[in-house]
């Protein structure tokens, strides 16, 4: 009896062993992926500081090293037009007018709290340390610094042209074209002897004397694509029977488009790894991000890190009532992909595919929510931008009052809404955040150095943002979505909510 006992107890045991054995062969399977692409960015990193300890690279072989993620990164663009159209056109179109409205102002509520939390965050940490007082902040910056999307603009013009680009005149100019005004310096013989027009300041000075006219940049107006969408998938819906064929066709294409992101997806940690080599070999100096302006890139990492550790975690776990740790862990393919391509818009596709697919949130909402919050929903561009127009009139010895600092908040948020998804965008829409405390626009050229660094990290906490939003979004309208249609999943996609 006792001999058969210890058997048990050992047949027990491995038991025991072999189902713990199992977990983890299942977690490493679960998240094989995730640890090649960490990995890659590790090597990555390692790869460029190599290389770069070695020799110096001309900007041609630096090119050669990024070619394979600059591949990766045009199939990525190459799916966000279509994606962004149909994923909101066939969300908005399989909700009721009710269900939209609500999924519609409850996302809406949510970036606008986040943003604002994130400012005034930014704000908080910025005049608390006091980045820009120190003389070694700024030693050796050019302000005047080349940037060539600077031009003289006023802030009505900026917000004026962000209500322009909500209405394109062409849907298909939207796709590669962007309104936006632009000054033009009155001629020489306007002005008088002492170089100033007839009752007038300096005319450099005063914008709102020029002449005003306009032109389209070669970007994507995707405020312009995201309203067209909206109104398309508002109208199918109370179309109801008559719409439903040309709502199924977009669906299909919905579908192939995550189909060929998945396609695509499988070829991200190659890419992330020469994406990151290349930039990192391609730094000329290490000291400038350890010294000049360590304290202002500190200070915005800083800022970051609380808003995506403690803000954000905080109002996903108060109101989803789950781990947001492990809702890190499950998007962090989608996090890892905004770090290396710097633009939230081109890591859509992975963001939904990561939404749907591993954390299970209802594709109704996802293909609502994150196409809109990847246009609108920037809080680490709008946590950057407060803390940068601060910094630099720090550096200038500008003293900003209470209204001074109320102003570059709301123009930041505002800022953020307009900043399209792309690499660096919001260096574009700094320039208003300046105007708003009467800086020069060149003096962008202080923070450039480094912007290209932070530019990576805001995007991941923008990614971040909008996945949470989309989680919360379907926690509060989980009872409204329940009588809707049934869900349209594909088959065998994650349904676990953690």
């Amino acid at each position: 009896m006792v001999c058969g006992s210890m058997e048990k107890m050992q047949n027990g045991d491995v038991d025991n062993h072999a189902r713990a054995a199992s977990r983890r062969c299942n977690l490493l399977r679960r998240n094989a992926f995730t640890l090649v692409t960490m990995s890659c960015v590790g090597a990555g990193v390692a790869l460029g500081v190599g290389l770069r300890a070695w020799r110096d690279w001309t900007p041609r072989e630096i090119s050669y090293l990024e070619f394979p993620g600059e591949i990766f990164l045009r199939m990525l663009n190459m799916l966000i037009i279509p994606l962004i159209f149909s994923s909101l056109v066939h969300a908005l179109g399989n909700l009721d007018f009710s269900m939209s409205s609500k999924v519609g102002g409850r996302a809406v509520l949510y970036y606008m709290v986040t943003t604002i939390l994130a400012i005034i965050l930014g704000v908080i940490l910025v005049v608390s340390v006091r980045p820009g007082i120190s003389a070694e902040g700024t030693e050796g910056l050019d302000a005047d610094t080349p940037f060539s999307a600077l031009r003289p603009s006023t802030t009505v013009d900026t917000l004026l042209d962000l209500l322009r680009n909500l209405f394109p005149p062409n849907i298909f100019q939207a796709t590669f074209g962007q309104y936006r005004t632009v000054l033009v310096r009155p001629p020489t013989n306007a002005y008088n002897a002492t170089g100033l027009l007839p009752n007038q300041t300096n005319i450099d000075e005063d914008l709102h004397s020029w002449k005003i006219t306009h032109e389209y940049t070669s970007s994507t107006n995707f405020l312009g694509i995201v309203m067209f969408s909206l109104c398309l998938g508002a109208v199918l819906c109370s179309m109801k029977e008559k719409g439903k064929p040309l709502l199924d066709t977009i669906g299909a294409l919905s579908e192939a488009m995550m189909g060929m992101t998945k396609l695509v997806i499988w070829i991200s940690p190659v890419g992330i790894l020469f994406l990151i080599a290349a930039k990192t070999a391609s730094i000329s100096n290490y000291e400038v991000f350890a010294g000049r302006i360590g304290k202002y890139t500190g200070t915005v990492l800083g800022g970051l890190a609380i808003h995506s550790m403690i803000t954000l975690p905080l109002i996903y776990t108060v109101i989803v009532r789950a781990n947001p740790f492990r809702f890190v862990s499950r998007m962090s393919e989608a996090i890892i992909t905004a770090f290396a391509t710097a633009s939230s818009a081109a890591t859509l596709p992975v963001s939904i595919s990561c939404l749907e697919n591993r954390v299970g949130v209802d594709p109704r909402v996802s293909r609502f929510v994150l196409p809109v919050g990847a246009t609108i929903n920037m809080d680490g561009t709008a946590l950057y931008e407060a803390v940068a127009a601060i910094f630099i009139a720090q550096t200038r010895g500008v003293v900003l009052d209470v209204g001074k600092i109320i102003a570059i908040s709301v123009t930041a948020t505002a800022a953020s809404v307009g900043a399209a998804g792309i690499p660096q965008a919001g260096l574009v829409t700094m320039v208003m955040v300046l105007n708003t405390i009467g800086l020069p626009a060149s003096d962008v050229g202080i923070v450039l150095v480094v912007d290209w660094l932070l530019d990576r990290f805001r995007t991941a906490i923008n990614v971040l943002g909008d996945a949470y939003g989309a989680a919360i979004v379907e926690k509060t309208c989980e009872d409204q979505l329940a009588k809707c249609a049934p869900r349209d999943r594909p088959a065998g996609e994650a349904t676990t909510r953690i």
